[in-house]
């Protein structure tokens, strides 16, 4: 324990790191975080059928593999009659353009609308498209026959010559999640493994129980199949969502998650699906609330926005993808000078940086809090951005040791 200890505050000797002397003693910020934790307990998650727009949205669900593979074999048989009666075939394809993209205040995250388009295979320019969907729906089906998982690069693999890229294989099943009205999950079809846990927090892979705090710096993988994650335990008082892996092992080796007992995730960068679903499991479970620790600059943003609210290309599984009331804990535009970051720390933006930045200041889900366009307008005046790494100019420790419990002791989060 002394050798924790000692390793917890290796760089805390030294007396000049800013604002070190305005931290209270930690049980001061327990006390914040449980308070949080209990309002957090209480929220409830609003559905389309809450704000009335069942009707003119579409969702899907997450479908056992017999129903799935029943829905398959019922559009085989309507795509071979339409064939023997001379009619050939087409598929209706639910739009996943951005015209049919809306996003809902109450719900705070964007779903998909009802617009759909035809893809016929008797038309020149909807042939090729029509043909990977039969062949993906073919190889799908025969997964669902089998009962065995898949990545979307295995997927790709089968037929190269007919995908060309796995860019068009991906969207296609994406494609088919809207069609079969259920999720990319529900397919058997996976992401490789990207994004890790660590901290407060047990659960059962696959039958097999995991002890997140057993795991060393590293973290354990999060498992690319959401459906064999169960039986989630855990005493932490929140989920702290990181974007970068470096921030990750930095909180993972100081054993941040004990001193604040919290369960920490990171995808590694942009979210992957795994990564999202099981946010949003330990959320929806647990009732835990969630704070997000990501670079100051617009794709930190972005990237806490598609947590939150959803992408565009997979909105038509936002209910499930989603993680609602994430708050922004920071780096934010504001903590620059605040924290007096150093001026050779902070980065010059890009012009696509400033573009991205006024992009995001025209999206609804921005707009909906002033306090995000008050940060944004911040970073585009200024024209400055920069890495949660640009703490450790005040030492290596300094996001563990200072930065984040000053962050939680004054509730600082947006």
């Amino acid at each position: 324990m002394a050798d924790k200890n000692k390793r917890r505050r290796a760089d805390a000797d030294s007396d000049n790191r800013p604002f070190k002397s305005k931290l209270k003693p930690d049980a001061v910020i327990l006390q914040t975080l449980k308070t949080l934790k209990s309002s957090a307990a209480a929220s409830k998650t609003l559905t389309l059928s809450d704000v009335g727009l069942s009707s003119t949205c579409r969702e899907v669900a997450d479908l056992p593999i017999d129903e799935v593979q029943s829905e398959i074999e019922s559009l085989a048989y309507r795509i071979a009659s339409s064939i023997l009666s001379g009619e050939g075939f087409s598929f209706s394809v639910p739009s996943r353009s951005a015209a049919n993209q809306l996003y809902v205040s109450e719900l705070d995250r964007i779903v998909l609308k009802d617009k759909s388009s035809v893809r016929n295979f008797g038309n020149v320019s909807t042939v090729r498209k029509a043909t990977i969907t039969l062949r993906i729906l073919q190889l799908v089906h025969q997964l669902c026959t089998s009962n065995i998982h898949v990545t979307k690069r295995d997927l790709f693999y089968t037929d190269v010559k007919l995908f060309q890229d796995q860019t068009q294989s991906d969207g296609v099943l994406d494609d088919i999640s809207c069609i079969v009205g259920c999720t990319r999950s529900s397919l058997n079809v996976v992401a490789a493994e990207k994004g890790v846990v660590v901290g407060r927090l047990m659960f059962s892979d696959n039958g097999d129980m995991i002890d997140c705090t057993k795991m060393g710096m590293g973290g354990k993988a999060i498992p690319p199949n959401i459906d064999r994650v169960g039986d989630m335990q855990s005493d932490a008082l929140y989920i702290l969502l990181v974007e970068k892996d470096a921030a990750f092992m930095r909180l993972s080796e100081d054993r941040f998650y004990n001193r604040f007992p919290c369960i920490i995730v990171t995808a590694k960068g942009q979210p992957d699906v795994a990564t999202r679903l099981f946010l949003r499991k330990m959320k929806m479970e647990l009732n835990l609330p969630v704070l997000a620790l990501v670079d100051s600059d617009p794709y930190g943003l972005k990237i806490l926005s598609v947590y939150g609210c959803g992408s565009k290309n997979m909105s038509y599984d936002s209910g499930n993808l989603t993680t609602p009331d994430i708050k922004w804990l920071g780096i934010r535009p504001s903590d620059l000078d605040k924290y007096k970051i150093p001026e050779q720390c902070r980065l010059p933006m890009t012009e696509q940086d400033i573009k991205t930045g006024k992009d995001l200041l025209e999206e609804d889900f921005v707009k909906k809090n002033p306090a995000w366009v008050e940060e944004l307008n911040l970073m585009v005046k200024t024209k400055q951005k920069a890495e949660i790494q640009a703490l450790s100019s005040f030492g290596f420790q300094y996001l563990s040791e200072v930065y984040l419990p000053l962050k939680l002791q004054e509730q600082d989060w947006l």
